[in-house]
């Protein structure tokens, strides 16, 4: 599980955007166990799903210049 929102808010553009790749890749894995069958927690995607979209929103946010 990723850290919750408190933590994310700590983190700079680079973290963020790093923390994306990861969550992308375990998106990925999450998605093949899943299809052969050895995905042991199916509610780890929508979370995972969660945590990209927040992740999304914060890099967002230092675009649009609200985070700094």
């Amino acid at each position: 599980k990723m850290a919750k929102k408190k933590n994310i808010k700590d983190l700079t553009l680079d973290e963020l955007s790093k923390k994306l790749t990861e969550l992308n890749d375990s998106m990925l894995n999450y998605r093949f166990q899943k299809t052969l069958q050895q995905l042991e927690d199916p509610k780890k995607i929508n979370q995972n799903k969660k945590d990209i979209a927040r992740v999304k929103t914060f890099i967002r946010q230092f675009e649009l210049g609200l985070r700094k």
